[in-house]
């Protein structure tokens, strides 16, 4: 977790967002994507760490990442999360 966060780093909240070796890229657009995919994959290039391409999914409109649905819109709330609230039993008690 904290060598992708070193090598991702100067790109770390701006248009990046890396969990343990998960790497998420975020853009406005077609062509800010292919510029901030271009940096990443030089940075991890630089530091010699390589994706695996079968694992990668790339150019998408819609992701579920850490337990939630990002698009361009908004990031949502992740299905799993909200059926396990609506699953969860009432109290029974007031205490």
């Amino acid at each position: 977790m904290d060598l992708m966060n070193r090598v991702c780093k100067p790109y770390l909240d701006k248009f990046v967002i890396a969990f343990i070796d998960d790497i998420l890229i975020y853009s406005k657009d077609e062509k800010e994507h292919e510029e901030h995919l271009k940096a990443i994959l030089e940075l991890l290039k630089k530091g010699e760490l390589y994706a695996k391409f079968s694992k990668c999914e790339l150019w998408i409109p819609k992701v579920q990442f850490l337990g939630h649905v990002i698009d361009s819109q908004a990031i949502h709330v992740g299905p799993a999360k909200i059926e396990s609230v609506k699953n969860l039993t009432s109290p029974k008690s007031p205490t």
